[in-house]
């Protein structure tokens, strides 16, 4: 092996935790035969010399959370990390945070995650592949450190994780709009493929299939400057009387477009939007959109990874918080 060995070398190859490793270089009279002779016969093949951290991460707790997210500068991001920040301060837990922007070494991302020693881990990204998450999963399970999703669906029902239930919202406001006659709604969501989004089009297909109307889906990019390029040509070639963004930054923009199309909202097309951010009031007219309390998705993330960390037991496995309709001038 190329360049330094590290205790996390070992642990990979052994498929045992870091705090394992650490064991049987302290107390290996308290590892099981088999596993003790692996993970030796593994340092040996390495040639791994430990440090004295190393040695110590067997009863080592650093009382620090970790906080995996996408991209900081989304509103609903920023303000789950505030409910998470708020909760950890109550228990004494430093939070960092590690950012996995498109085209980054994802498994490097994994490992140097599992470096930095933290307790547990808050995974906010709704971009992550299926793929991608287990990894992260596996990888904190062998190394002991907790983990809940937050905002993030995975299928496996042994993890933890907080949600709304975004295709039943989607459901909801495709059907208010086709019971107050609009035919010809669209689905704006992103090219990019976050898990959260392809709920809210199942919904919404759903609701357009229930009522024999045709499911329009406009993929276009969370970036205005961008979008509002996507929406200049859209309206010179799509027939439209309602919209749906998968968020409310994304449906503000369709909205402005529209009226600088001589549309007139909502008249003519009505816009809602999903989060209900500071992005839907200072709209004009003011958005409709879906409230997700963001802030208690953080705040109760954290609190379940309080449990996760002191070995405590809980109940909650999925949890799914309530969600209601913010209604105003756009729809």
């Amino acid at each position: 092996m190329s360049g330094k060995v590290t205790i996390y070398n070992v642990a990979l190859k052994a498929d045992v935790s870091l705090a394992t490793v650490s064991r049987v270089l302290n107390n290996p009279e308290k590892v099981k035969k088999e596993t003790r002779e692996r993970v030796l016969k593994v340092i040996d093949e390495l040639g791994y010399r430990p440090s004295a951290i190393a040695r110590g991460l067997a009863s080592r707790k650093t009382t620090t959370v970790g906080v995996l997210v996408s991209d900081v500068t989304r509103a609903s991001v920023a303000e789950m990390l505030g409910g998470i920040s708020d909760i950890a301060l109550k228990y004494k837990y430093a939070v960092k945070l590690f950012t996995c922007p498109e085209g980054i070494d994802y498994p490097e991302l994994v490992k140097t995650i599992i470096a930095e020693q933290v307790d547990g881990l808050l995974v906010l990204n709704d971009e992550l592949e299926h793929e991608d998450l287990e990894l992260l999963i596996k990888t904190c399970r062998i190394n002991e450190v907790a983990v809940v999703l937050a905002n993030v669906l995975y299928d496996d029902e042994s993890v933890l994780s907080v949600n709304i239930d975004y295709e039943k919202a989607s459901y909801q406001i495709t059907k208010l709009m086709i019971e107050q006659g609009r035919k010809d709604i669209y689905m704006l969501s992103t090219v990019r493929t976050y898990n959260v989004n392809q709920k809210k089009e199942l919904g919404y297909e759903k609701a357009m299939k229930e009522a024999n109307l045709k499911p329009r889906v406009f993929r276009t990019s969370g970036d205005t400057t961008i979008n509002t390029v996507h929406f200049k040509n859209f309206f010179k070639s799509e027939k439209v009387d309602g919209a749906i963004g998968v968020r409310d930054s994304i449906a503000v923009s369709f909205l402005n477009n529209a009226r600088n199309n001589n549309y007139k909202v909502p008249e003519e097309i009505v816009v809602a939007g999903f989060q209900n951010t500071k992005y839907a009031m200072l709209a004009r007219p003011r958005l409709t959109s879906v409230d997700i309390p963001v802030y208690d998705l953080g705040a109760k993330a954290m609190r379940l990874l309080t449990k996760l960390m002191k070995k405590e037991e809980t109940e909650e496995i999925k949890v799914i918080l309530d969600h209601h309709l913010k209604r105003r001038e756009s729809f």
